[in-house]
């Protein structure tokens, strides 16, 4: 065969498999090269690369022709994960246990190092007494399993409970009984790597979840092409699972001289990405990605647990924010039926709430000190004077991990005050401002949202008939909410704003026979809210479109009480339960990286239909020398094993002497006030103490005010 024709079949094979790349995504260049750092001094032909967590050490393993020189280099980084600021601390010879290493791994505590080699083929154990610290490693105490083959690479999912190793054509999954020990592998799961003539597979890494890996590849020699020099993504349905791998392409350097890629890393964020050049150059190459894990694709951030969980945690917590400013009046109407006669409108309870793993808290909770007026609800009505409440919620609540979200901690604090008064067309109306606060903590690490918000709502609630009323409210809102995704050392945060209108209306009748009164009742919710667009700020930024959510809540309920006349007081029990139906519809968010605007990700069947009971089971006790005790339980039962137990209790006092005094608990503060009326003017003296604090916080207040 002529030289000619010789050449021809060359240039035509790489051709073919060049053009082969390109079918399969290759990338001109995704990815964009921020520096190189030498490691000429220490490894010949460096092979492998590692940091710490927190990016702060680099750590490369390399041999020299003669293999009389492997080494570990362990360098300090002024500047986390940037390779330029690397100053080397130690490098360590490992000659005598490998000469030939091909890369590097640590346990998740730091304290054990393993290196994989061609020397006997097989993997490399040190413990040590720093944690990322090769200093204290004693060369000789080494623990050595073989693997056999030619392995190039290596790692491990996130708990060491398994190990992959890099073969030449084909990747192998062990399963470890003990984690970051590969004596006690099991037997092997093979996945096939599609071998290149003139190119050999030498680096392998995951990404942090599991989802993606890569594997590189480098040219033989200068000489060849360049489109040789590859790093291949996959995407894995099942995270760490090499049997539901499936090839997205791959990137073909830029590189046209002197570089054969070796071994991969990247950052804790998944927003760079390193490789060893491990021909003349022999340099850690280091790359920004347009997006996380973004070698060839971007990683959808739907399949991301914790850009769900944000998601879904915002949605909730909207909705959450409409139906608990709902409930507060509407709590104060039920509690102006039952308390018609009282000639004590305080209104107060301390309420101690416990919640298993639902996120909605369907309970009003703490309600604390509401000093009112001296008169009879009767006498306030007829008057037309205005009659003022507040009330306050606590709640705390968690949803468990599941397949696409990450488990969330929820706690909420509110306080809703009001004032409200009847006309002479048999209507009362009022209006009521609410403050409050969520606090969201989901996934793994220190991710979280923060919402702030205000609600202001009117209300009426009109005679239909006798003992028949309907409740209507309409109110607005907005908040603003702080949002911190974190992983690692590298976080985002981002501000978000929300507005909504909502509505809610509540059909009641109550029957009397024989001191028992019962009160069916029929209710619809409907609301609006417009989360904002917002673009997160750090280390990996995706951009979150406008939300739009619209909630629909039914109810169909009822209340049963009696009041029984005792000679130092009365007595009224009650009993109330309801059966409600979340048929919202399912709200959508769209979300694209900022660097990569053209590919839009949608998050779908964010609300999902839900299904409750509630039931409540109290009691109103009101002595003839002016205690006015509340207590009651309720529970809360959704679909399946899911429920919150909610338990309240109240008390305040008023004399005969147009004097009140009156106890409550706002959240972890205990409270006391005492109130005295003196021609016309109301005097009030407080104190307040915060029971759960390491810093001592206390004090006292004082207030004159009248009646208006």
């Amino acid at each position: 065969m002529s030289f000619f024709i010789k050449k021809l079949i060359k240039y035509s094979f790489i051709f073919l498999i060049t053009i082969n790349l390109l079918l399969s995504k290759a990338l001109a260049e995704p990815i964009t090269n921020e520096g190189n750092f030498s490691i000429t001094n220490e490894n010949k032909t460096g092979t492998g690369v590692a940091f710490n967590p927190s990016g702060t050490k680099m750590y490369v393993v390399g041999i020299d022709t003669s293999g009389s020189n492997a080494s570990i280099a362990q360098y300090s980084l002024s500047e986390p994960f940037n390779v330029k600021t690397s100053v080397l601390d130690e490098n360590l010879v490992i000659s005598a246990k490998e000469s030939r290493p091909q890369g590097i791994k640590f346990s998740a505590d730091g304290l054990k190092v393993l290196v994989l080699g061609t020397t006997g083929d097989g993997v490399d154990v040190w413990d040590l007494t720093a944690p990322y610290d090769i200093t204290t490693l004693t060369l000789a105490n080494t623990t050595f399993t073989s693997i056999g083959g030619n392995p190039r690479g290596f790692d491990f999912n996130n708990d060491g409970t398994k190990m992959f190793v890099l073969q030449l054509a084909e990747l192998q999954e062990y399963s470890l009984s003990t984690p970051f020990d590969p004596s006690t592998k099991g037997t092997a799961k093979t996945l096939s790597i599609t071998a290149i003539s003139r190119s050999f597979t030498q680096g392998f890494a995951f990404n942090s979840d599991g989802k993606k890996m890569y594997v590189t590849r480098g040219k033989q020699a200068n000489s060849d092409s360049n489109s040789l020099n590859t790093i291949t993504e996959y995407d894995l349905t099942e995270s760490f699972d090499i049997s539901s791998a499936s090839s997205n392409g791959a990137y073909i350097s830029s590189y046209t001289a002197h570089e054969q890629i070796g071994g991969v890393t990247f950052n804790n964020t998944g927003s760079k990405l390193y490789y060893i050049n491990f021909n003349a150059a022999d340099e850690v190459r280091q790359f920004s990605l347009s997006c996380t894990y973004g070698v060839v694709t971007c990683t959808d951030p739907t399949s991301d647990k914790d850009d769900v969980a944000s998601v879904q945690a915002q949605t909730a917590a909207a909705k959450e924010i409409m139906q608990h400013t709902t409930y507060p009046v509407l709590n104060r109407m039920e509690w102006l039926r039952r308390n018609k006669d009282n000639s004590n409108l305080t209104n107060q309870n301390v309420k101690l709430q416990f919640s298993n793993e639902i996120l909605a808290s369907l309970s009003n909770l703490i309600m604390p000190t509401s000093l009112t007026s001296n008169n009879t609800l009767a006498a306030v009505l007829q008057s037309g004077n205005w009659s003022t409440w507040s009330e306050g919620t606590v709640s705390v609540g968690k949803v468990g991990d599941t397949l696409t979200s990450s488990a969330k901690n929820i706690n909420s604090s509110a306080i809703t005050v009001g004032a409200d008064r009847k006309d002479s067309d048999e209507r009362m109306y009022g209006v009521a401002l609410r403050l409050g606060n969520d606090d969201i903590d989901f996934g793994n690490v220190k991710n979280s949202l923060d919402m702030n918000a205000v609600s202001l709502t009117l209300y009426e609630s009109r005679l239909l008939g006798e003992d028949k009323f309907i409740d209507n409210l309409i109110g607005i809102g907005s908040f603003k909410t702080d949002i911190v995704n974190a992983v690692g050392f590298g976080s985002t945060d981002a501000k978000r704003d929300g507005k909504q209108i909502f509505t809610s209306s509540k059909i009641r009748q109550t029957f009397e026979k024989n001191k028992v009164n019962f009160t069916p009742n029929i209710k619809l919710d409907l609301g609006y809210t417009n989360l904002s667009d917002y673009e997160e700020e750090g280390s990996a930024n995706l951009k979150f479109d406008d939300q739009y959510i619209g909630t629909i809540i039914t109810s169909l309920g009822g209340a049963v009480d009696s009041s029984s006349n005792f000679k130092n007081g009365t007595f009224k029990p009650y009993f109330e339960f309801d059966y409600f139906a979340d048929m919202s519809p399912s709200s959508e968010q769209k979300i694209s990286y900022i660097s990569d605007a053209s590919s839009t990700y949608t998050l779908k069947r964010i609300n999902s239909s839900t299904h409750n009971l509630k039931s409540k089971l109290g009691f109103d006790y009101l002595t003839n020398k002016g205690w006015n005790i509340t207590s009651n339980y309720q529970r809360t039962q959704s679909k399946g094993s899911s429920y919150s137990d909610g338990l309240f209790f109240g008390a305040s006092y008023k004399s005969r002497r147009d004097i009140e005094y009156a106890m409550s608990l706002e959240e972890n503060k205990a409270i006391l006030d005492y109130k005295k009326n003196v021609n016309g003017f109301d005097i009030t003296v407080g104190s307040n103490y915060t029971l759960m604090s390491t810093i001592p916080d206390y004090g006292a207040n004082f207030s004159l005010s009248s009646k208006f």
